[in-house]
């Protein structure tokens, strides 16, 4: 293996980490995967870097192993080798002890080593999109772990450990597109369990211990085909607090035990009391099951304005190809931003879903602009970083070789003042553009930049509670699908977050807000409805690469949207 020749064709970028004791390092992208393929694997190089905290290798399909000197990078805290073709992990990697995350999603694993869960403080696991067919028993020794990933793999089961009681930190458990038979009713263990996503799997039971866990506020379980069909029809429409109850209240099939033998005659005769209850109950969720039906109507509008010569359309040019080359955007109205915490309470999901389903912007980017403030047409781009420029959130304007300059050093005067590793704002995102030679930008009419993924929205288009319209973008160096997932994903917790705000019509912040809102009461909303407005991208050449949403979109995603043309 090229691991071996150490001393021949240091790569650059280890031998810029090792000269400048970089505790950053990002391999990433076809010009890395070159190299690994003409060396045939990583440069042995790489694992002499013993100061690195943070190690990235990604989109490298040539990369099939990691070598067992990985090891020596013992103070690694973030192990990100997502988007390869790896198909072992060794087993040296539980000599890692200060590892919190690790992310071997994308890749073709079919089994993981059970060191894995000597990894104490191992906080992130993220190992979707492989082919793995089981979970190491162990994974209780991780007392650390919040967050655990395993969708899109071939597993038939979660491990008896997962429920553990130890987990006390675990809060999010994603599980979805598996083929997974049952869930434990352990699950109570979980303290802090509050999200779980079992999408797409082959359960046929719910556990009511499910609702005795306390603080689950998210669950997907849309894609199994449940013997109680009352039930199979509220997860796929009813808020997670409805089927909870549901499940609390005693739903069908609940207490399913051995019946013993003298019990027999009195389980016939309370049958019948049984019956009457089972009618009652169903008369009592009548009005539950018509509030579910009112939810599933009318909460988003989607129109195709593809035809109208008025459409909002994005040109993409050919500098993205190797840089960020996937971008999906909308137009949404009716977005109620201007009543009491809304805004805060928007952007606070928006960051939630740069760290979970956008896997803290490694997979893809959000960006969010006032519409009323853009200048058509917009133009998708890629440019030098000393060419760049930006009037960043909150910041003077400057060129993106210069931000990323100041994010660097205040990067390391963070580290230096909290006496840690890791860092928080947008200096945890710097290495993701670490060996490019152009970034993208989204440029209006005027050549403004108005967005720079994935580091930064233009003040110039930031939105305000004065926000009627927005304009949505999401970008992706992985691919479109996941661009199109995300979109989703936010217009549904707009949607939510919508419902949630005209149904409290609350008031709450400073005594101007207060006063702003009651002097304008033709601006209150008159309904929860969104609506969304399509936009095309193009090539440079007027040719169609995608539409959002198309006539499919939003079908088939975990929310309660009606599609109106």
């Amino acid at each position: 293996m090229a691991e071996e020749n150490s001393s021949q064709n240091v790569w650059p970028e280890i031998e810029k980490a090792e000269k400048e004791n970089r505790r950053e390092l990002v391999l990433q992208g076809s010009a890395v995967d070159k190299k690994i393929q003409s060396s045939g694997g990583l440069h042995a190089g790489l694992y002499s870097l013993s100061l690195l905290n943070y190690l990235e290798v990604s989109q490298c399909p040539s990369l099939h192993e990691i070598h067992e000197n990985i090891r020596n990078l013992s103070h690694l805290q973030s192990l990100i080798l997502c988007r390869n073709k790896l198909t072992s992990v060794p087993k040296s990697i539980g000599h890692l002890k200060a590892v919190k995350v690790l992310d071997l999603s994308v890749n073709q694993l079919q089994a993981l080593p059970e060191e894995i869960c000597a990894l104490t403080e191992l906080n992130t696991l993220n190992v979707s999109c492989n082919s793995l067919t089981a979970l190491p028993d162990g994974l209780s020794k991780c007392v650390k772990l919040a967050s655990i990933n395993v969708s899109k793999n071939e597993l038939s089961r979660l491990p008896e450990d997962l429920w553990c009681s130890g987990l006390e930190l675990l809060s999010s458990i994603i599980a979805s597109e598996n083929a997974i038979e049952e869930l434990s009713s352990e699950i109570q263990n979980l303290p802090s369990l509050k999200v779980l996503d079992l999408s797409n799997n082959k359960l046929q039971e719910l556990p009511a211990e499910l609702a005795d866990c306390p603080k689950l506020k998210e669950t997907n379980f849309k894609g199994n085909k449940l013997k109680d069909k009352r039930l199979e029809k509220m997860v796929n429409g009813c808020p997670t607090k409805s089927v909870l109850d549901y499940l609390r209240a005693g739903g069908r099939g609940k207490g399913k035990g051995k019946q013993q033998d003298g019990e027999v005659s009195e389980k016939v005769d309370s049958g019948r009391n049984a019956s009457k209850k089972k009618s009652a109950a169903k008369q009592k969720s009548k009005k539950e099951e018509e509030d579910v039906d009112e939810l599933n109507q009318m909460v988003v509008r989607i129109l195709h304005i593809s035809e109208s010569p008025t459409a909002v359309t994005v040109k993409v040019s050919a500098a993205v190809k190797d840089v960020r080359p996937y971008i999906v955007c909308c137009i949404v109205k009716g977005m109620n931003l201007r009543q009491g915490n809304s805004l805060k309470r928007f952007l606070v999901a928006q960051t939630k879903l740069h760290d979970e389903i956008c896997a803290k912007r490694t997979t893809a980017t959000i960006a969010t602009h006032d519409l009323g403030l853009l200048k058509y047409p917009l133009l998708y781009d890629a440019r030098p970083p000393d060419t760049l420029k930006i009037i960043p959130l909150g910041r003077k304007e400057v060129k993106a070789v210069d931000l990323l300059r100041q994010l660097q050093q205040e990067a390391h005067e963070q580290r230096k003042q909290k006496k840690r590793q890791n860092v928080s704002g947008l200096h945890k995102y710097l290495q993701l553009l670490d060996g490019k030679d152009l970034y993208p930008c989204l440029v209006d009419a005027e050549d403004h930049v108005i967005s720079f993924p994935p580091i930064t929205n233009s003040d110039k288009t930031k939105i305000k509670k004065t926000t009627k319209e927005l304009f949505l973008e999401v970008t992706s160096s992985t691919s479109l699908q996941i661009c199109k997932d995300v979109m989703d994903a936010l217009i549904i917790k707009m949607a939510e977050l919508n419902k949630l705000s005209f149904d409290s019509k609350e008031v709450v912040g400073s005594d101007e807000e207060t006063t702003a809102v009651s002097d304008h009461p033709a601006e209150e909303p008159t309904s929860f409805e969104l609506t969304v407005l399509q936009v095309k991208v193009v090539d440079v050449d007027g040719n169609l690469k995608v539409v959002y949403p198309s006539k499919t979109d939003l079908m088939s995603s975990p929310s309660n949207l009606s599609i109106i043309r």
